[in-house]
């Protein structure tokens, strides 16, 4: 892996899948079905044992860091109970490797020499006095990377004497078996990681299988699962328990309910007085409700009559305005056409008199002007006599 793709996974592991924006990542959960749990909780096999001779391979379910990051980030506000399935997942691991282990023992038997059941004792305490000295070796190597140099000449320490002890056992079975026999090379299966054990291998040997990655690989998930084991128990416990806590406190208030039930019908005067109690304060909260609709109901009313008598009163003057105007106009125009009526036939009137006129008429009209004319003239004589009289 190149030290950019070190990098990024690095930066995944640490902010999840909604860094620098990337929204295109962002398009599967760490919810979905095809996510693997295991892997969300750094324990799936395909992981650990990943370089090893018994590598599984790539998971069949999705591996992301980023996801994994935003697990433990969503984990802390609520709890997704992922720990059954990854329980359920290495259970199943577990389960195969230990029927591999089986199948191992039962072909050493078949091929190997029956020994008796002490001879297999004291080989079994050699294999076992090896099994400590290869661990021991192994956390030796462990603790001098570190650099923890006193603890690990404290554990040296500790070799030599399991060493010692594996002399002695050594020579303890050889004299049990017979010379044929003891030269056989007996093998053993390991209980952890099935693998083949020998009798007479070397601490170089022993070292490197127990501080080998395929068994500290298996410790590592057998102990894993153990610890999932542990966790699931206490939140099913937990889970029972906050279940069992709510059924009785419904249980609880169903009795309380079926109590209160009971008094009431024990006491049925107070039953009553307390509901005529309840439905007189209802009644009073609702007439004071109904009190205050009223009153709002005859302001809107009011408001509405004053704006629609002010509207009356407005379109009753434009009306009244409109009709006397139109009224004058009416006026006006029948006026005019009476007058032009009556010019009109006055004008037909004349002409009819003048042409219904006779010359005796006309005569009579002089004679009439003449008579006037005639006794105007006398009267104005008459009035300068009197004018001259009065001056005299």
């Amino acid at each position: 892996m190149s030290a950019q793709a070190q990098m990024r996974a690095m930066l995944d592991q640490l902010m999840g899948t909604s860094r620098d924006g990337d929204t295109t990542r962002q398009r599967i959960k760490f919810s979905d079905d095809r996510v693997c749990k295991s892997h969300l909780l750094n324990c799936c096999p395909h992981d650990v044992l990943s370089g090893t001779r018994m590598d599984l391979g790539e998971c069949l379910k999705v591996h992301d860091l980023a996801l994994r990051a935003d697990y433990e980030i969503a984990s802390k506000e609520q709890d997704f109970f992922f720990e059954l399935d990854a329980m359920d997942h290495l259970q199943s691991f577990i389960a195969d490797c230990d029927r591999r282990t089986e199948v191992a023992k039962k072909r050493l038997a078949e091929t190997q020499e029956e020994i008796s059941a002490e001879v297999a004792a004291k080989a079994e305490r050699v294999h076992e006095l090896n099994e400590e000295i290869g661990k021991l070796l192994a956390k030796v190597e462990q603790l001098g990377a570190e650099g923890n140099v006193e603890e690990s000449q404290k554990v040296m320490d500790e070799v030599e004497k399991a060493r010692a002890k594996k002399r002695e056992a050594e020579e303890v079975y050889r004299n049990s078996m017979p010379a044929s026999s003891f030269q056989q090379q007996k093998l053993r299966v390991c209980e952890v990681c099935s693998a083949y054990l020998g009798l007479h291998d070397n601490d170089r040997r022993l070292a490197d299988h127990f501080g080998g990655k395929l068994h500290l690989g298996f410790i590592e998930i057998r102990e894993k699962l153990e610890e999932l084991k542990r966790v699931v128990a206490e939140k099913q416990e937990k889970r029972n328990l906050e279940r069992l806590k709510r059924r009785e406190e419904r249980e609880r208030e169903e009795r309380e309910k079926l109590r209160r039930s009971r008094s009431h019908s024990k006491n049925p005067k107070r039953s009553r007085s307390r509901e005529h109690r309840r439905h007189r304060s209802r009644s009073v909260s609702r007439e004071r409700k109904r009190r205050t609709r009223s009153k709002s109901r005859e302001k809107r009313h009011r408001h509405r009559s004053r704006s629609s008598s002010r509207s009356r009163s407005r379109s009753h003057q434009r009306s009244r305005h409109s009709s006397r105007d139109r009224s004058r106009e009416r006026s006006k125009r029948r006026s005019s056409k009476e007058r032009f009526r009556d010019q009109d036939i006055a004008s037909r009137d004349r002409d009819r008199n003048s042409r219904d006129r006779s010359p005796r008429d006309r005569d009579r009209k002089d004679k009439n002007r003449s008579y006037e004319s005639a006794n105007g003239r006398s009267e104005d004589r008459r009035s300068s006599e009197e004018r001259e009289a009065g001056e005299i």
